[in-house]
């Protein structure tokens, strides 16, 4: 079936470059320096990246450049954080002008950088929400000051805030480029931990580098499992405690990128890539568990003919799999029907706006800073029962209800609030009408949509489950959780496909899977432990739980979060509320008597 000779096959393989050539630079344009600018980018990432070069051949050739100018923007930034030959404090300005510059190209659309010209041009031309490279940017700039971590938690907590960023746009570029499934994981912590193989085995691949450079960026309570491994890596030492040391390390971040589960549901083009990089970091794991001693001096590195046994099937899967689905740029204009709108530049705001008054001009009380709540917690119950009332469609009741959810946000940064969730959508939720269930998922995603809140200081999260939410509606949260991460005044959580007793079975798998790996002692585990480890770890616990609509139940919400809450029911179904019921529960709260189980008179905050 095929010939031996290249003769009569190298036709082919010519018109296959050339189509290639073409849909290369069909993608960026005929702007010659704005072509340079990609070159460039494809460059660097071949010379300093060339695992990460060779994923990038696996994608259709109308992406690549894209993903050249996102890892040749990430190299950019670590390049400036790991240049030792300034000091930490210009390393770190560098960086930081590096980031402000950025934010400023964003906004003009161009760049007199090369690197960033390109990475500019690719979040205009593929609509790409750039915003949340800025948090893991401002984590490489503290990273050139120096860092250690005391535990996994806060190691887990700079390496995905290092990584997922970046690897968003990926994902995100699949999905504009029309791939059905785009990198959509059923389980979020699966793609966490994997990317937390990916961290650690990059720590190892560079252990020599970073030694040399006084960085040891391993947590120490794993250090501290083999005594004197910390003093034998700085003094370059290669003792029992440190091959042990290394030997856990390489078991741990094997069985991290080893996730069988991570391509389910996937289109194959994005499955074969992520199979491919999971076999890469493999194979990269390999060359440091055979390095022994020599991986304290110099990088270890896999030789030529195992990745070639990788890669070469490798491109012929992705080749076939790419043939079944057309892949384009998108056009200039999006839909507007279900779809994530397009992002504007990222906006670094000093000053927000004032929540709209209230319609009667009631103002809220004072309340002193003492007795004030953190968090407030809120079921909006009754919905329904207030459109059947008045002899409405259930779902009318649930579309009147977005109005009382918007006055809620504007009482709370009005009384200075610090956090309000909303109970939104629960997992038992699925039960109800499907009609039902469809208008509130359209209200969820119109409201994401429009974003009333883009214009005040609201940190928006969404706590919940992405199984059998629509695609869109995830995609609609996440973007507002990246476009205001950085916002200080309110947190807004809203939580849709939410069950207390599911977060409670993540957060025991969680721990379980700690356990397993050697980083807890079942023994030993805290309730500081457990905190930790819960799906959304920095909530604080709920002081007042509220809940409308005259029923008196906790409705599986939050169980971990209000054991400790004051519970205030009320019989207004949630249409009929406004900011005032929101002032006035916060004053219940204020004249309650919170002990904590202390004696009667002593007052817990």
């Amino acid at each position: 079936m095929f010939s031996t000779s290249s003769g009569p096959r190298r036709p082919a393989v010519l018109r296959a470059d050339r189509r290639t050539t073409r849909s290369l630079w069909e993608a960026v344009g005929d702007d010659p320096a704005l072509r340079a600018a990609y070159r460039l980018c494809r460059t660097k990432t071949r010379r300093q990246d060339p695992a990460e070069y060779a994923l990038i051949q696996l994608v259709p050739a109308v992406m690549r450049p894209a993903c050249w100018a996102l890892w040749a923007a990430a190299n950019a930034i670590d390049d400036l954080a790991d240049d030792r030959t300034v000091g930490a404090e210009q390393r770190a300005e560098r960086v930081g002008e590096w980031i402000a510059a950025l934010d400023r190209d964003v906004a003009t659309g161009s760049s007199t950088d090369p690197v960033r010209r390109a990475l500019v041009d690719t979040a205009r031309r593929w609509h790409l929400d750039t915003s949340g490279l800025h948090s893991a940017m401002t984590l490489v700039q503290r990273d050139g000051l120096g860092q250690r971590f005391s535990d996994w938690n806060s190691w887990r907590a700079w390496g995905r805030g290092t990584l997922l960023p970046w690897f968003d746009q990926v994902r995100d570029l699949f999905d504009k480029a029309g791939v059905g499934v785009a990198l959509r994981l059923d389980r979020q912590e699966v793609y966490e931990e994997f990317l937390d193989g990916v961290r650690l085995t990059d720590i190892l691949t560079d252990l020599s580098a970073d030694l040399a450079q006084g960085d040891l960026l391993l947590p120490g309570q794993f250090l501290d499992r083999f005594p004197g491994c910390t003093d034998d890596l700085a003094h370059r030492r290669w003792s029992p405690a440190t091959a042990a040391l290394i030997a856990d390390l390489t078991r741990l971040a094997r069985r991290w990128v080893t996730q069988p589960s991570l391509a389910h549901g996937m289109h194959p083009g994005p499955a074969v890539v992520l199979d491919t990089m999971a076999g890469l970091l493999r194979t990269q794991l390999d060359a440091v568990s055979a390095a022994g001693p020599a991986l304290l001096r110099t990088p270890p590195r896999p030789s030529s003919a195992t990745t070639a046994r990788l890669l070469v099937p490798a491109r012929a899967r992705s080749a076939l799999a790419w043939s079944l689905t057309p892949v384009t740029v998108p056009p200039p204009r999006r839909a507007r029907n279900h779809t994530v709108p397009a992002q504007n530049p990222p906006v670094r705001r000093s000053v927000f706006d004032r929540p709209p008054p209230h319609p009667g001009g009631a103002r809220p009380p004072l309340i002193p800073v003492d007795r004030m709540p953190t968090h407030v917690a809120v079921i909006m119950d009754g919905n329904g029962r207030w459109a059947q009332h008045r002899g409405l469609p259930r779902q009318e009741g649930h579309r009147a209800g977005r109005a009382a959810a918007r006055e809620m946000v504007y009482g709370a940064l009005e009384i200075g609030l610090r956090h309000l969730t909303l109970y939104t959508f629960s997992t038992e939720n699925w039960k109800r009408d499907g009609e039902e269930i469809g208008a509130i998922l359209d209200i969820v995603r119109q409201e994401m949509e429009d974003y009333p809140f883009q214009d005040l200081d609201v940190r928006m999260r969404w706590h919940g489950r992405p199984e059998r939410l629509p695609q869109d509606v995830v995609d609609l949260m996440r973007l507002r959780e990246r476009g205001t991460r950085d916002r200080t005044g309110l947190t807004l959580t809203t939580c849709i496909n939410y069950g207390g007793r599911d977060e409670i079975t993540r957060t025991a798998a969680a721990l379980a899977r700690r356990v397993r790996s050697g980083e807890l002692d079942p023994d030993t585990i805290s309730e500081e432990d457990v905190a930790r480890h819960l799906p959304q770890p920095d909530m604080p616990d709920v002081d007042l739980l509220w809940r409308t609509g005259a029923e008196q139940r906790m409705s599986n919400f939050l169980p971990w979060h209000t054991s400790y809450a004051e519970l205030y029911f009320t019989p207004d179904h949630w249409p009929e509320t406004d900011r005032r019921h929101l002032w006035q529960a916060i004053g219940e709260y204020t004249r309650r008597q919170r002990r904590h189980g202390a004696s009667v008179g002593s007052r817990v905050p």
